[in-house]
């Protein structure tokens, strides 16, 4: 690794924002270069960081809150500072991260008492055309998840259609029956099961 620096890309304001770059051969291996290391560089700033947060590349964070000083905090996914784990919409978008969700996932439904959590969520899987009355215009396919509060937040505990507590409590009995004993089984658009096809007939010979 040749040339490792960091410079500003901008002038400070509310973040610093910093760009890395270095010179590598390592995608050619006949050059030798085929292990890792780690490397330090090192950026003045025209004037105090403060509490200001620092943006490496566009998308890695870095923060001063709950950090020891002088080090720096990496953010998560979430921000800098996720949403605590329980009964509110910041909470539920957490829990969608976790199980993988598609962008632009709907929360249809929501049941949590702020410790275990079902949530019903679908998205589109059709064109973009809105306004238009053709079936595929408005296909979804959708899932039910369940989760317990962990202190790093939602974990999911069993995905199903399925209406009642059979699936979940199968996994986690101490889930409470109140969440779950009147869930309706999800319409079947949203998870369409197909038979496998049949083979082919092999022409006689």
């Amino acid at each position: 690794m040749r040339d490792l620096k960091a410079v500003l890309t901008e002038p400070m304001s509310d973040l610093v924002r910093v760009q890395v770059t270095f010179v590598s051969p390592s995608g050619d291996r006949a050059s030798g270069c085929t292990k890792e290391s780690s490397a330090t560089a090192r950026l003045t700033l025209p004037e105090p960081l403060g509490g200001r947060d620092v943006v490496v590349d566009n998308y890695t964070r870095f923060t001063a809150d709950g950090a020891k000083p002088p080090a720096l905090r990496l953010c998560g996914k979430l921000g800098c500072t996720p949403p605590v784990t329980g009964c509110t919409a910041g909470s539920y978008e957490q829990a969608l991260t976790t199980v993988d969700a598609p962008l632009h996932t709907y929360r249809d439904a929501e049941r949590c008492d702020g410790k275990w959590l079902v949530l019903d969520i679908s998205w589109r899987t059709g064109p973009a055309c809105a306004g238009s009355p053709e079936p595929a215009c408005s296909a979804r396919l959708g899932d039910r998840w369940f989760f317990r509060a962990k202190k790093s937040g939602w974990e999911p505990i069993a995905r199903t259609t399925d209406g009642g507590c059979r699936a979940v409590r199968q996994r986690e009995p101490a889930f409470p029956v109140s969440l779950c004993a009147s869930l309706a089984p999800l319409p079947p658009s949203l998870h369409p099961s197909h038979a496998p096809s049949s083979a082919s007939p092999t022409p006689a010979s």
